[in-house]
């Protein structure tokens, strides 16, 4: 049976050796219509835009490992509404709350009645099964009132990974809308905890973006803390109390083993890797004072870089690899310090009044964001210390960590008197807040690069 892509010689499948293969865009001629609708990404939830998702049709169901094609149609269009609702900018419109759409329709909308909707846009698409054992996935984006293609896209994936082609078509429709960088196909590693307070048990955990496919990755025996994934995202730097002493340790993704980075006697926290992957950066505790070392990622003798009295503590490096962001308490309470990645000058960027903990780099490298100490609030800063804004107003919200376009900052929050944790997320508006659903309590979150 001809499929809608097929339908269009323009439009040819191309597999991959990836386990999520996109397939070439055929972008439709741009009208002043399709050029005028846009997303407004400095109103927050002010003003989300209608956005149609139906439920997506199969031109033949069939069984597959991962469920039935025409089920799989619903559960894509429901996590595609669900990604774009999160971001806080679209107001859809769901498959539950839509006709269902005919298979010739995903390429012929039909555009006057989705106008009597309320929708400015609309996505469709279909979920296929392949002759070789896998699913394709199509995503389209039209404006209903210009009735025109804005783009489409398509996926071949294994049945177990269709859910990343859902993510991949919310990512499509939410860069072509609002002009920022994708995020939705993206995982998350955090600490997993349960248990009171003063004998927590804490788990390295894992999973996407949007909480599903959870797996915890350590047993609770000892206490984690601080993950942080690699830019390959093949393995976790993490600290570990494991035997009573409080040291980092990589933990490989693939195989579940755990390496020692740096066997010393001294306390070693805080770690993160470079941007290329080839340095773990870190502090080291020694007499009272901990400075900042990097160390080779496959091991090595640790290199110095800061030298103040006081405690350096929190590294994290620029996109380009060539600063490095810091807290210390060297000029008396914590503030934001900024060296070069060699350790060479540095200097305080932080004036705002009160103290400043947990600084990390924006993947875009305009921003900075940080933990206003006191109250404990999320914030933002741009590298030089200018045009500092506080984003949360919670009880105690800490520990940020940017989604792969620098837009959406995820962190957790303890409720006052439980001291229970939970993650959040927070856009750079700071109006969109979102509670990020887990298992068990959880803190210390890491946001991965997009998947590859």
């Amino acid at each position: 049976m001809t499929t809608p892509f097929a339908a269009r010689r323009r439009f040819r499948l191309r597999l991959s050796a990836w386990p999520l293969a996109a397939l070439p865009l055929a972008l439709a001629a741009a009208t002043p219509g399709a050029a005028q609708i846009r997303v407004d990404i400095t109103g927050g939830i002010s003003a989300p835009m209608p956005i149609a998702i139906p439920a997506m049709p199969t031109p033949q169901a069939a069984a597959t490992p991962a469920g039935q094609t025409d089920a799989l149609g619903r559960q894509v269009a429901d996590i595609v509404t669900n990604d774009l609702k999160g971001s806080g900018l679209f107001k859809p419109l769901g498959p539950g709350q839509l006709q269902p759409v005919a298979y010739p329709q995903v390429t012929a909308p039909a555009y006057d009645f989705w106008t009597n909707t309320g929708a400015q846009a609309l996505v469709q698409g279909f979920v296929q099964a392949n002759g070789d054992g896998t699913l394709t996935v199509g995503c389209y984006l039209y404006d209903v009132f210009a009735k025109s293609e804005l783009t489409r896209q398509g996926f071949v994936v294994s049945p177990q990974n269709w859910r990343r082609a859902a993510h991949k078509c919310a990512d499509t429709v939410y860069t072509r809308l609002t002009g920022e960088g994708p995020y939705f196909d993206s995982r998350v590693v955090y600490v997993s905890e349960t248990g009171p307070k003063n004998r927590r048990v804490k788990r390295l955990a894992i999973m996407d973006q949007d909480g599903a496919n959870h797996r915890f990755l350590t047993n609770g025996q000892s206490i984690v803390l601080t993950p942080r994934f690699a830019p390959n995202q093949q393995s976790i730097v993490f600290m570990s109390y494991e035997n009573n002493r409080p040291r980092i340790y990589t933990y490989d993704i693939g195989s579940g083993r755990t390496r020692l980075v740096v066997d010393r006697a001294a306390l070693t926290f805080a770690p993160r890797y470079s941007p290329d992957g080839r340095y773990i950066v870190f502090s080291m505790s020694s007499a009272g004072n901990a400075n900042i070392y990097r160390v080779p990622a496959g091991g090595g003798t640790p290199q110095q870089l800061t030298s103040a009295p006081g405690i350096d503590t929190a590294p994290s490096y620029s996109p380009d690899g060539s600063k490095i962001v810091f807290e210390s308490d060297r000029s008396g309470g914590q503030q934001i310090y900024v060296m070069n990645a060699d350790g060479s000058n540095q200097h305080r960027i932080s004036f705002g009044g009160g103290r400043y903990a947990t600084p990390v780099w924006s993947p875009r490298g305009d921003l900075i964001a940080f933990t206003k100490v006191g109250r404990f609030n999320i914030g933002v800063m741009a590298p030089d210390g200018s045009g500092e804004k506080i984003l949360t107003h919670g009880w105690q919200d800490e520990g940020p960590s940017w989604s792969p376009n620098g837009r959406v900052i995820m962190f957790f929050r303890t409720a006052q008197g439980s001291g229970r944790a939970d993650l959040s997320s927070v856009d750079l508006t700071g109006v969109n807040e979102r509670k990020i659903p887990t298992p068990l309590d959880g803190s210390d979150p890491s946001w991965s690069p997009l998947l590859p």
